[in-house]
């Protein structure tokens, strides 16, 4: 996310390979994970035939045990924890920004100060797009928690809008839904050799427009659900970079959390531009476990 340089090239469109699921292949790894390689089978964004990104279909880093559920769609209804539930998924950046460069240049109100609309946001060395990740996993993560019964509602999909949103409109659609919980989807831009994951927690922010108080204290315990269950599932370690090696940064320059009145947190999945953990974020297999263990946290949240 944080990665707005010069040698940033637009993300260009790929042609993608659909490779076949073999024997072979679901005998490497526990039963659980089998239904992820169904996905797999008819291909994810991001995912080239998989070799030309540099993983394999085992997904590096994925814990050896993950609790993965394949489906609860033949569950009854009293059985998904989540019902009655809302829950805002935000997919950091948008793949066509780089095509409207003068309306994400745009400033706009963040409370402490004033911030660019939106950016691109930043790319693997191979040119996946962070928003291309973002969508990817945020769908992953969609389906999982509608299997448990919450409603669950993006903030732009499929093009819709064709840019952005602004940050601060990401922030109200969230506010606007009652979000029970919010979580905006990245992956980071930082230099080769920092690795590993980070959420970020907004801080105590009363100035302007935003006023965060309220969510501060639900939100640190959103966070700390999410790194915990995110950390298990994936294999993926807290950021060697910043934080402190919790997982967990706490930040009043985001215009998504300054001007969210509901619960919400960033994170931050991976650093795109180190070549390990471009590996795993380019993996799909290694996606649905992110996207699993975020839901975890997020249900263990909701669940109180």
């Amino acid at each position: 996310m944080s990665y707005v340089g010069p040698d940033f090239d637009p993300p260009q469109p790929r042609r993608f390979r659909r490779g076949p699921l073999t024997v072979a292949l679901a005998a490497l790894v526990p039963g659980a994970l089998i239904g992820w390689f169904v996905y797999e089978a008819v291909g994810g964004p991001g995912d080239s035939g998989r070799a030309a990104a540099g993983t394999s279909a085992t997904a590096p880093g994925v814990s050896s045990s993950p609790s993965v559920t394949a489906s609860n769609d033949d569950k009854p209804p009293n059985s998904r924890p989540l019902t009655g539930k809302v829950v805002v998924i935000d997919p950091g950046h948008n793949v066509t920004n780089f095509q409207h460069t003068a309306e994400i240049n745009r400033k706009v109100d963040i409370g402490t100060n004033w911030k660019e609309c939106d950016t691109t946001g930043t790319s693997t060395n191979s040119g996946y797009a962070e928003a291309q990740f973002t969508m990817d996993v945020s769908h992953r993560l969609r389906k999982i928690l509608e299997r448990q019964g919450a409603t669950v509602k993006l903030t732009h999909d499929g093009g819709s809008p064709a840019w952005g949103p602004c940050v601060d409109e990401r922030a109200k659609i969230g506010n606007a839904a009652h979000a029970d919980a919010a979580i905006s989807i990245h992956a980071d831009g930082a230099p080769a050799g920092d690795r590993g994951f980070h959420v970020i927690l907004p801080a105590s922010v009363h100035a302007g427009g935003a006023d965060t108080r309220a969510i501060v204290a639900p939100s640190a315990v959103l966070g700390r659900n999410i790194e915990s269950d995110y950390r298990r599932v994936t294999g993926e370690q807290p950021s060697n970079y910043v934080g402190d090696g919790t997982g967990l940064v706490t930040r009043k320059d985001l215009g998504g959390l300054n001007l969210s009145t509901v619960p919400k947190v960033f994170i931050e999945c991976g650093n795109m531009r180190d070549s390990k953990d471009a590996a795993l974020l380019t993996n799909g297999v290694w996606r649905q476990a992110a996207a699993q263990g975020i839901s975890e946290g997020i249900v263990s949240f909701l669940r109180g």
